[in-house]
């Protein structure tokens, strides 16, 4: 297989952009390295094209990795021929290949594998003839393989092992194979029933029946783990005749043979004992790993928008981790995040303590100037976020309070890292500082997180997980890169998912700093033990000194280009003064009038790099979030009750599933727009339209109090 023209084939990317990115790949550069910093290379692929690239790219070389395994194998054996060394050429997926390789494969002791130790092949061998006739006959032929030591105690014995031979045969076929996976697809069926008399979330699969080909990747999902909690029972249904025909069809070419009839029942036998069960096991897997995918695409997509939401910035902020009997925590961070003073109230149930409460609120929000209170959205939150709303209409000010997922913050708060962020806190008083801090950086806080319990994916701990941890990783560090970091103020913990950079370099910089100071310019990471020039060529540009006498080194600009942005701010008349001072606001028109591929051919560098750097020098240390819609902020409250049918409503998304989005507007309940509620055209996913974080203005069409649900649809406002 030639990989390199598969990957363009599939991916619709020219060969040579799929050549270049192997190439870098295959050098040891990361992905958002070259990404960012080879444009010219790759001809401009982005971070998420190179990463299915690269998974792809493991995948196909894994692939012909075991071809080559099966081919030594089979040859190893003497067995291999021209058309088993050509299909095994044009296999494309690793179940094909295994396919092939089932006739060579060493297998435990099978009715079959007994019938060839009694001596029955030439029988088998006899039937499958399927001559017009024979003399002697076959059950006169049977006769002569009668053996009591080896067990055939007579002819029908004899004639029973033969058929189990050629069972076996059939089911070894590799052609047969893929073509009995096509016809289940096409025509087979996913069904599932109720394991056990008793009512569940899974009540709509208790009678469930849909065509394999539409059944949508969130219900496959369910199934398994209805299946898994043993309330259902799946099964892959076909009406056997379609394969029955298809394989009598391809097995029996003589239907006036005698051996017609003992034919017919060994491809029967064959289809139900042997092939059925593993071609159902082998698609119930496949569905399995396509849903999962699917889900991993739609985490990967909503974990971004969660991370990249718009930073509150320069504000002071209390935290409330929310609770009944251990009451609501309390933190203030300031701007930068640190902790300035902790407290435990209890304005719910069963204390209920609310004016003692508010004093405290009251008393913390005007020592410390708090701009705007971050609320935890779980147990408690409709209580605190009353208590909260009436204690700030109390006070009249300008503080304004924020519903924020708190989804992983205990989780965070009991791990290695919270203990060693405050050995001295608690951990409900993390959990606080966690829900204070990401509103001012989501990013920064949750890289602390294990990706799979911030929560916003569906059915994650029923997949692979360590394909799921792969690529949350990926989406966490082209993240991380594509923010950029202070590498004098950022935690290990977010410097670990810089590129080139492991656990072990991360904790040396902070170290270092710890030890010496403060960095004074990006040349300086050099000097931090296992950071060598390789590591420090894909990390460079990504990590940013705002206090660096060389105003380059708080920008994206990659050392390496340095020359390049100095001959750029020469050319057109300023100064490093000038990037310093946000000067060159209108550098990037300028350069466009003169004309971007002038610039490049003259400086000998590539168009993209040069668009980068322009970028860069109009706004040195800037972040690309602050382009995105800020937050929602509040200073008063919503309740169910006070929703109507037809009110419109702003909200925020929280998180995207395949059937629809659910979004945030103010009640303590996120309403759910389904997908045919999302825009006027049709689309096949809710991510082609909504992404978690967008703010959405959405008209309340359902309301279901004893179950708490609300519909919501964005059509028609």
């Amino acid at each position: 297989m030639d990989i390199i023209a598969k990957l363009a084939e599939e991916l619709s990317i020219k060969q040579s952009q799929i050549e270049a990115a192997v190439g870098l790949i295959d050098e040891g550069n990361t992905i958002p390295f070259i990404a960012r910093y080879r444009k010219e290379v790759t001809g401009s692929l982005d971070d998420e094209q190179l990463r299915a690239l690269s998974e792809r790219l493991t995948y196909l070389r894994n692939l012909e990795k075991r071809k080559e395994e099966v081919r030594a194998a089979i040859v190893e054996q003497g067995k291999m021929t021209e058309e088993i060394d050509s299909a095994l050429s044009a296999a494309e997926i690793l179940a094909e290949v295994e396919d092939i390789y089932r006739p060579f494969k060493q297998k435990r002791k099978t009715r079959a594998s007994q019938a060839r130790e009694r001596g029955l092949a030439p029988l088998a061998e006899l039937i499958m003839a399927q001559e017009d006739s024979y003399s002697p006959t076959i059950e006169e032929t049977a006769e002569t393989f009668v053996n009591e030591e080896k067990g055939v105690k007579d002819a029908k014995s004899a004639i029973a092992g033969a058929l189990d031979i050629i069972a076996e045969d059939i089911s070894d076929n590799a052609d047969y194979r893929k073509e009995i996976r096509a016809l289940t697809y096409e025509y087979g069926f996913l069904s599932s029933k109720a394991a056990k008399e008793e009512s569940s979330v899974y009540d709509m699969y208790y009678d469930y029946n849909e065509k394999l080909s539409l059944v949508p990747s969130h219900r496959v999902l369910a199934i398994n783990r209805g299946e898994k909690e043993e309330f259902l029972k799946a099964s892959i249904d076909i009406s056997a005749d379609i394969i029955l025909n298809y394989l009598s069809r391809a097995v029996i070419t003589n239907v006036k043979s005698p051996a017609y009839g003992k034919l017919l029942f060994a491809v029967s036998d064959s289809y139900f004992r042997l092939i059925a069960p593993s071609i159902e096991r082998e698609i119930r897997s496949d569905l399995f790993d396509t849903a999962s995918e699917g889900a991993i695409k739609l985490f990967s997509q909503n974990l971004k928008g969660l991370l990249m939401q718009a930073p509150i910035k320069d504000k002071t902020v209390l935290g409330l981790d929310p609770g009944y009997r251990t009451g609501c925590k309390l933190a203030v961070v300031d701007k930068t995040g640190k902790v300035l003073d902790t407290a435990v109230i209890y304005p719910t149930k069963p204390q209920e303590r609310k004016e003692e409460a508010a004093k405290v609120v009251k008393r913390l929000i005007k020592k410390y100037g708090v701009d705007v209170i971050s609320i935890g959205n779980g147990t408690a939150s409709k209580e605190s976020e009353i208590f909260i709303s009436d204690v700030l209409r109390e006070l009249g000010g300008d503080t304004k309070y924020i519903i924020t997922s708190e989804a992983g913050a205990s989780v965070y708060s009991a791990s290695k890292l919270g203990a060693e962020e405050f050995p001295d806190f608690d951990v409900t008083q993390r959990s606080a500082v966690s829900i204070a801090r990401r509103i001012q950086d989501a990013l920064a806080e949750l890289v602390k997180i294990d990706p799979k319990s911030i929560g916003v994916g569906q059915y994650q701990h029923d997949m692979k997980e360590a394909r799921l941890d792969e690529a949350l990783s990926g989406v966490v560090e082209d993240c991380v890169n594509a923010v950029g970091v202070d590498v004098n103020t950022a935690s290990y913990s977010l410097l670990e998912h810089i590129a080139g950079i492991n656990a072990t370099a991360a904790k040396n910089i902070v170290k270092y700093r710890e030890e010496n100071g403060e960095f004074t310019n990006r040349a300086q990471i050099l000097k931090v033990p296992k950071i060598g020039a390789k590591a420090y060529q894909q990390c460079a540009g990504f990590l940013r000194v705002p206090g660096s006498t060389e105003i380059l080194d708080n920008t994206g600009i990659h050392p390496e280009s340095y020359k390049i942005a100095k001959k750029i701010i020469t050319k057109f008349g300023y100064t490093a003064e000038d990037v310093k001072n946000f000067r060159l606001k209108g550098l990037e028109k300028t350069v466009d009038i003169y004309g971007f591929a002038k610039v490049a051919e003259e400086l000998e560098a590539g168009e993209p790099t040069v668009r980068d750097i322009v970028k860069e020098l109009e706004k040195p240390g800037r972040d690309i979030r602050e382009s995105l819609p800020m937050p929602e902020l509040r200073s008063d409250i919503l309740d169910m009750n006070d929703l109507q049918v037809g009110m419109v409503l702003d909200g925020v998304v929280r998180n995207v599933i395949d059937f629809g989005a659910f979004v945030d507007i103010g009640v303590h309940q996120d309403g759910l727009v389904h997908i045919s509620e999302i825009c006027q055209k049709y689309i096949k996913h809710p991510s082609e339209a909504l992404s978690v974080g967008d703010r959405v203005r959405v008209k309340v069409k359902t309301i279901d109090k004893n179950k708490g649900r609300i519909g919501l649809t964005m059509k028609g406002i």
